[in-house]
């Protein structure tokens, strides 16, 4: 499951869908793992818009990766505008986003504390039958 998934998922429970702690959810016990793709500027310069940022940083911090600024870059400081060369900015932000990928553990509401198992990258969010 990549991280850019995390920042578009909340809890499954009907009772935490009008709660904004159940976004984001909280990684628990991540394993990561790192898969390299070809960097693709236009779809970084298109996604960050809709990133929710506060949401990104507080992932990166849980899953103890490098500490995101305070503000998302602009699309002009992706990509270097002599050379049209990618950036440092826009390469550790396709590294965080499209790279790194959580490969087993769970992911946690933080207002129910539900805990979503997460196995060979895939997240289970089907919830048993009590707690639909």
């Amino acid at each position: 499951m990549k991280i850019l998934t995390l920042n578009f998922l909340c809890c499954a429970r009907k009772t935490c869908k009008s709660s904004p702690a159940s976004f984001p959810l909280h990684p628990k016990e991540a394993s990561l793992e790192q898969i390299e793709t070809d960097i693709n500027a236009l779809f970084i310069k298109n996604i960050l818009p809709r990133l929710d940022w506060e949401a990104m940083k507080t992932l990166t911090i849980e899953l103890g990766l490098p500490a995101l600024p305070t503000e998302p870059p602009l699309p002009e400081a992706l990509e270097d505008p002599d050379s049209g060369e990618a950036s440092q900015t826009l390469k550790d932000l396709h590294q965080l986003l499209m790279e790194t990928s959580i490969e087993s553990g769970s992911l946690r509401c933080g207002n129910c504390d539900h805990e979503y198992a997460v196995k060979e990258g895939i997240a289970n969010f089907l919830l048993p039958s009590h707690m639909v």
